[in-house]
């Protein structure tokens, strides 16, 4: 397997070469002499469009976005109360600030600027002409076809988490201003584009592009996305007229804040679109991508876990399109806002603080998977890390680190090998920007909204759930079809794709926002009732949250603990327990203790506090502990609030947009506004 090779070469080059990009609206052209240094060879072309790889990673990806708030959905939410990190995630436009995620949308324009700049230099360049013209694929095309394919993917960026935004008017001086262009305007130019520039490009493995490049197979994966978004539901501006021109569209719910829940009437077409570059990038394209189907270790034998161990093992994943190198020593959010939580410091910790931003909503712990899936434990922990070598159960009170709920388990300090300890958010582990089992799962949506291939919509998800649980003996059932299978696929892709940045985004363009967010907050104040009244809530698969549970510390030989054992307190649920601190020399004195391991009794059932069983409990060294007591002590602060809380009056369109920075609005001399109940200054 390849390791990761981080793109950042070529940075002060490109500073020369984009001199006056300093504002990202008005960047003028390099002088003659700079394109033809720039071209001098393709080597010399990649170092210039690796800066913009580079900055969409440094100040897009990461930056402590918190993943731009997509974490919060009917399964996911954010821990901390009254945060500002968090007034989007909520669908509280009126509390954010003009500056939110102005840092951003500045990096976007900026990468884009630079990657089609180097785009229009390779276009005049006679070994790239005359490859075109010959049809033949060398490594000018795959430069071009990568170059726009970067400055497609910012634009969509833009489009998913500003809506209407500027467009075309990079590499130009803007002194007119310039206007809001429709999101489907730019989706369909953009698609055109790229449908233009992928034949030419290489798939995964050829020319020696790996997934940290731009390839044609995800090319074929972003039109696919492009064409997907386009067809889906989505909040629209009212209050600007004309911004749609001739496009015609079905509405749901009430028009209120300047905007409405709608989609466009010739969706199908799009949904046409998306199905045969999905379908491309998952067969004919696919190059050296495919689904991780086994799990070689022996120890254990989960091959969904394997999927992100290639990360924490520093390597690419055969599953991934496209991936966002990280090294260590650069700033990385994963696992520090985006894993599994720990109290560490900030340096030299067993392991270091892993602050936690995302959380599941205890009600999906307890029924988002059925017995037997794989998924459940290496999605989800209901314990971290102490910083000291020990494990701690998590704590439903407001907060972050060990605090703020259960908590994403996918990317884990303590699944490394060794762990990076030296300091927080310098772990280096890759962003993982789009997978084959994403792929694979909304070309399911494409075939069972079309209705024209309920088998192959139905194979897809089957295929996701054979990896899922090991056998073929969980298949959804074949005759599915209508709503009763997109149900199906969205539930899968809730399962398979928990906490990483696309529930909240199935739940906007399947036009059912509303309907799960209510159906959500009503199964949660259903459950904190049910505390309240009982000391426990049975759900409707009889699986119980009690409010509390009982714990002791215990020892294993192995701290690292994989796949589940019913019968050990310490090894159920799975996936958790600590790496071996006392291995790595900079930490080994930090370790505490000899019993590293938190066994749990009582996660999944009742046990009452005055009973025999409660006593033989305590007896034998187990301390009662607050579990779902705290779920209710935190109803107002966190499960009223942080819970979608902002979708306000039944019918109103959901709110999930962020603003565009004012500087911008100023630049477009009026042209430009903020809708959505956003601020405009």
């Amino acid at each position: 397997m390849n390791t990761k090779n981080i793109k950042t070469g070529g940075f002060l080059l490109c500073a020369m070469l984009f001199a006056s990009c300093s504002d990202y609206l008005d960047v003028e052209s390099p002088a003659k002499n700079d394109d033809a240094f720039v071209t001098s060879s393709t080597d010399e072309t990649f170092k210039a469009l690796s800066w913009a790889y580079a900055e969409y990673r440094q100040n897009c990806a990461s930056g402590g976005n918190y993943h731009w708030e997509d974490c919060t959905s009917d399964a996911e939410y954010y821990p901390e109360f009254n945060s500002p990190n968090n007034t989007i995630g909520m669908l509280m436009p009126e509390e954010t600030k003009i500056s939110g995620k102005q840092s951003q949308f500045n990096s976007l324009y900026s990468a884009l600027a630079r990657a089609r700049r180097v785009a229009d230099v390779i276009a005049k360049k006679d070994d790239y002409a005359k490859a075109v013209e010959t049809g033949t694929t060398n490594m000018w095309t795959q430069l071009y076809g990568e170059a726009m394919t970067l400055y497609a993917y910012c634009y969509f960026h833009l489009t998913k988490h500003y809506g209407d935004v500027p467009f075309g008017i990079e590499n130009s001086v803007a002194t007119e201003g310039y206007p809001l262009v429709s999101r489907y305007e730019i989706y369909d130019k953009l698609i055109a584009e790229l449908q233009a520039v992928e034949p030419l490009m290489y798939k995964l493995g050829e020319g020696g592009i790996t997934a940290e490049r731009m390839s044609r197979t995800f090319t074929d994966g972003l039109i696919g996305q492009m064409a997907y978004y386009a067809a889906g539901w989505q909040t629209i501006r009212t209050d600007v007229n004309g911004l749609y021109g001739d496009v015609q569209f079905d509405k749901q719910g009430t028009e209120a804040n300047g905007c409405v829940y709608a989609r466009r009437t010739d969706y199908k077409t799009y949904l046409q679109t998306a199905e045969k570059y999905f379908s491309m990038a998952l067969n004919e394209n696919k190059g050296t991508c495919q689904l991780v189907t086994a799990d070689g270790r022996g120890y254990c034998n989960n091959p969904f876990q394997m999927v992100f161990q290639y990360a924490h093992n520093n390597q690419i994943s055969p599953e991934s399109l496209f991936e966002i190198g990280n090294m260590e020593t650069i700033q990385s959010e994963r696992p520090y806002s985006q894993g599994r939580p720990s109290n560490g410091g900030g340096s030299n910790a067993a392991p270091c603080k892993v602050f936690g931003a995302f959380r599941v909503v205890p009600s999906f712990y307890y029924t988002g998977y059925e017995d037997g899936d794989k998924r459940m434990d290496v999605s989800m922990t209901v314990t971290g890390s102490n910083g000291d070598g020990n494990e701690v159960l998590l704590s439903f009170l407001n907060g972050n680190k060990c605090k703020g709920g259960i908590s994403n388990n996918k990317w884990d300090d303590n699944r490394m090998n060794p762990p990076y300890v030296r300091a927080q958010r310098q772990s280096g582990i890759n962003y993982v920007e789009l997978r084959m089992a994403d792929v694979m799962l909304m070309l399911a949506v494409c075939k069972a909204e079309l209705g024209t291939d309920n088998a192959g919509a139905i194979s897809l998800v089957n295929q996701i759930r054979q990896r899922a649980f090991g056998d073929n003996n969980h298949a959804i059932a074949t005759g599915l079809s209508g709503k009763a299978l997109l149900d199906a696929i969205y539930k899968e892709r809730q399962r398979e794709l928990l906490f990483e940045g696309t529930i909240r985004w199935d739940m906007i363009l399947s036009g059912k926002f509303t309907e799960r967010t209510n159906q959500m907050r009503a199964q949660v104040k259903e459950m904190i009732a049910g505390l309240k009244a009982n000391g426990y809530y049975t759900f409707n698969n009889g699986r119980t949250i009690p409010a509390y549970v009982w714990t002791k510390n215990v020892h294993l030989e192995n701290p690292l603990t994989f796949d589940a054992d019913p019968t050990n307190a310490a090894l159920f649920p799975g996936w958790r327990g600590q790496y071996d601190y006392t291995t790595i020399t900079d930490v080994k004195a930090k370790v505490k203790g000899n019993d590293h391991n938190v066994a749990i009794k009582g996660l999944f059932k009742y046990i009452d506090p005055d009973s025999h069983e409660a006593h033989a409990l305590e007896a034998d060294g187990y301390v009662k502990t607050n579990w779902g007591i705290d779920v209710v002590a935190e109803e107002a602060g966190i499960y009223d609030r942080n819970l979608l809380s902002g979708l306000g009056t039944a019918g109103n369109a959901p709110r999930y947009y962020h603003p565009i920075p004012f500087e911008v609005l100023t630049q477009s001399k009026g042209q430009v506004t903020n809708g959505y109940g956003l601020p405009q200054k």
